[in-house]
């Protein structure tokens, strides 16, 4: 097989390019610096907002872009300007939360690229956030407000990303196809165990990657995503090598062009070394 001319490789995060510490392997960086001193762009491409991205990714001299909120913001880091950015309408964002307050669920919301959460759901994160990581993600990446709807209200402005957990694993899949059913122009899909995230239906990762690839004059074949959730199916499928980690979901493998090996064996390392190396 002719050894395709990859321009840019996107990748998650959580579960794809971080081991399941939460750790970038020198395995991983390695492949990253190479790739990189080919010319080709890395990308990070998360469901967080850029600040939530851990240092160690932000920190990457060669890291120029960014997708973030699950394509919801095309980030320029070197100009400090979104490049495309796709919002929920306010009122419809507060119509969702509303629904969310008839069930058993916690939820919050990115705005301004920062999470907000009614106090009294985030005291009760620890009963329904599947992991430890989880856990302080909810507890120290979002600032608590009295009541997220009446806050969001008076800010005025839209609404990024919608993130809600449930005890119930069998809620969880009925609300990815109720939600997506109940509102008119939403994407739904999850990253994590028991978590729905909720964006306006032009956020999405391979949308966001389409756009960037764009913006820097890169054709889609030239592409490569890499992904192991949910919210990486757009991007694997919009790509024009798209890779599952050996640790990614049935519906993402089935996706995808090649299945590497999972985040704790490096699988991003060893899919840049066979197509971009």
């Amino acid at each position: 097989m002719k050894q395709p001319d990859i321009k840019l490789i996107a990748l998650d995060l959580d579960g794809t390019l971080l081991n399941s510490r939460k750790e970038l392997s020198a395995e991983n960086a390695e492949a990253l610096a190479r790739a990189a001193a080919r010319g080709i762009e890395i990308v990070p491409a998360t469901g967080r907002f850029f600040t939530g991205m851990p240092e160690c990714i932000r920190g990457l001299p060669f890291v120029h872009y960014a997708i973030t909120i699950n394509g919801a913001a095309v980030y320029d880091m070197r100009r400090e300007t979104d490049i495309a950015k796709a919002e929920l309408p306010l009122m419809q964002a507060v119509e969702i939360m509303r629904y969310l307050d008839t069930l058993p669920v916690i939820y919050d919301c990115y705005m301004d690229n920062w999470g907000w959460m009614t106090r009294a759901l985030q005291q009760k994160a620890a009963d329904f956030a599947p992991n430890e990581h989880c856990l302080r993600m909810l507890l120290h990446l979002r600032t608590p407000v009295d009541e997220l709807k009446t806050f969001v209200l008076e800010k005025g402005r839209g609404i990024q990303k919608i993130q809600l957990f449930t005890k119930e694993p069998a809620l969880q899949q009925a609300l990815l196809q109720q939600l997506q059913e109940r509102f008119d122009a939403i994407v739904v899909s999850s990253s994590l165990p028991r978590n729905i995230e909720i964006n306006q239906a032009g956020a999405n990762k391979g949308a966001a990657l389409g756009t960037l690839a764009a913006y820097l004059g890169i054709d889609s074949a030239q592409t490569m995503a890499v992904g192991d959730e949910l919210n990486d199916l757009s991007m694997i499928r919009a790509a024009g090598v798209g890779v599952a980690m050996g640790n990614a979901c049935p519906a993402l493998k089935q996706a995808a062009d090649f299945v590497t090996a999972n985040c704790d064996e490096s699988g991003v390392a060893s899919a840049i070394e066979r197509f971009c190396l």
